[in-house]
């Protein structure tokens, strides 16, 4: 080796173990889909991490991948000053957590499990009580796309505790910080799971209702799929800031009113009922454009049904 290719590995030495240096260990709690993507994300950018799992066998692929398996989450936690708990809800934080109090305190904990904005202003001010800093988290894309350009986090509690973490947290997805309140995360969560939900549960009755007429899903739902990839470009056009005329309090009906949307939903139900299908989600929409139209508002836009949704019943 020459003089030069010397200077040259000393060089990239010296770079790999600055980022070794540079790279804090992340310790992660709860193994599922979600919590071995992380952890993956994570080793591949230089991270060391420190990953426990109820049933230790799930850590298994990631510790052969490079993570390290702490015997108890009292463990793991002190291994990182920065926790990320991927977990099925709330409560399982503390189920995990209980035992391990003694040592949160002057760390950070991010919690990207799904629950309700009201356990998660709850969970922060339970992390306060025993000294860590707290970020709600709401992860808005599956497993195999976190770390990629498309993956991004909804985060919410204090800015400068993310401003602390954005680095190490970007590598998961792009960061969007919504505020304060730690309800905020997880509001901006689950109203994006309402659309998304609503909107499978709603392919599959079209797919349930076209069936009927002896088609198969494999000829109609990419039929539905593309209808339902139109929808955003559908609203768009239609309004130049989506949005602006609701918080305006207005519902101009020039295209689309109460009356013709709710006649529509009339038919669904018609032909759902003709064919046997569950009515559970088609009579919920009818009843939107119906107090609507009872209320008066049949010549507005098909956006004043959030009056009713703002006020069940």
């Amino acid at each position: 080796m020459n003089e030069q290719q010397q200077r040259h590995q000393q060089h990239a030495t010296t770079t790999a173990t600055t980022r070794q240096n540079s790279a804090a260990t992340v310790t992660v709690l709860g193994l599922g889909p979600m919590g071995q993507a992380m952890t993956r994300v994570l080793l591949a950018a230089g991270h060391p991490v420190t990953v426990w799992n109820r049933t230790a066998g799930r850590a298994d692929g990631v510790v052969a991948d490079g993570a390290t398996l702490a015997a108890t989450p009292g463990e793991a936690v002190e291994a990182s000053d920065l926790v990320l708990l991927s977990l099925t809800d709330y409560p399982a934080m503390y189920d995990v957590l209980d035992g391990a109090t003694a040592s949160l305190a002057g760390r950070t904990l991010v919690n990207l499990s799904s629950d309700t904005p009201d356990r998660t202003r709850e969970a922060a001010a339970w992390a306060a009580g025993h000294g860590a800093a707290f970020l709600t988290g709401g992860v808005m894309v599956p497993a195999p796309m976190v770390g990629t350009e498309a993956g991004f986090v909804y985060y919410s509690g204090p800015a400068e505790v993310l401003e602390s973490h954005r680095a190490t947290l970007a590598l998961l997805g792009a960061p969007k910080h919504l505020g304060e309140d730690p309800g905020l995360a997880q509001m901006m969560y689950q109203a994006q799971l309402t659309v998304f939900l609503t909107t499978l549960s709603a392919l599959m009755h079209a797919t349930a209702m076209l069936g009927t007429a002896g088609l198969k899903a494999a000829e109609t739902l990419p039929e539905l799929l593309s209808f339902t990839d139109s929808i955003g470009a559908i609203l768009r056009a239609n309004e130049e800031t989506p949005g602006a005329a609701l918080d305006a309090g207005e519902h101009p009906g020039a295209l689309s009113t109460v009356t013709m949307m709710g006649a529509t939903s009339d038919h669904i139900v018609e032909t759902s009922a003709s064919i046997g299908l569950d009515l559970a989600l088609p009579l919920a929409v009818q009843a939107h454009y119906r107090h609507a139209i009872e209320n008066g508002h049949g010549s507005d836009n098909w956006t004043r049904i959030i009056d009713s949704v703002r006020k069940a019943g």
